[in-house]
């Protein structure tokens, strides 16, 4: 049986559209979107807590750098490059996903939250799900394939690296999971390469 927490973290008012819509979600609009991480696992720390809710304040940095007064742009917008423009001259702060719309955001935020919790806490936590809301009344959750019952299975830079610490979050020594949406920043195609590099 495992131990859970829970934290709600705001993520910052936020712009994005959903390009195939049929609806006036097609056009560009914005919420205050705030997230809800669930943290688990089979050990409590020497403080008897799944994991340290004041050390998470890079990761709400991430979140907030990502989320907070930006404009979200799906890579497929067929006016992605009139997006790019716009971020050039200083008119919108551009982020481009995968794909937009809270189940998305909640899909990425999941990523970011399961490879900061694992690095700072030397794989005993991780995060299991994440619920992001638009509002009071719609929600979505993105829910890990992962169990208790299976363990996390680090790659060999990590184990190599002995993590006592996360330094700089936005280039984290391992990529996230194949599952998992991969973290994207501005313009770039935000995936860690060989080198360690984060496309911040």
């Amino acid at each position: 049986m495992a131990f859970k927490s829970t934290k709600i973290i705001e993520l910052g008012s936020c712009a994005f559209r959903q390009p195939k819509a049929n609806s006036h979600c097609k056009y560009i609009h914005g919420y205050r979107l705030k997230a809800k991480f669930w943290f688990e696992s089979d050990e409590l720390d020497e403080n008897n807590w799944v994991v340290d809710f004041g050390g998470l304040k890079e990761l709400k940095n991430l979140l907030k750098n990502q989320f907070d007064h930006t404009t979200c742009i799906s890579s497929d917008d067929p006016h992605i490059e009139h997006f790019k423009k716009l971020s050039e001259i200083g008119v919108c702060d551009l982020r481009i996903m995968d794909g937009v719309g809270i189940e998305k955001f909640a899909e990425w935020c999941h990523a970011a939250a399961d490879n900061f919790a694992q690095i700072i806490t030397k794989l005993r936590c991780r995060c299991s799900q994440v619920e992001v809301f638009e509002h009071e009344n719609n929600s979505a959750i993105f829910e890990s394939s992962i169990t208790t019952n299976t363990p996390v299975k680090p790659t060999k830079k990590v184990v190599e690296k002995k993590i006592d610490k996360v330094e700089n979050i936005t280039q984290p020594p391992f990529k996230p999971k194949k599952t998992a949406m991969p973290l994207r920043s501005r313009t770039s195609s935000g995936i860690a390469d060989d080198r360690g590099t984060w496309g911040i």
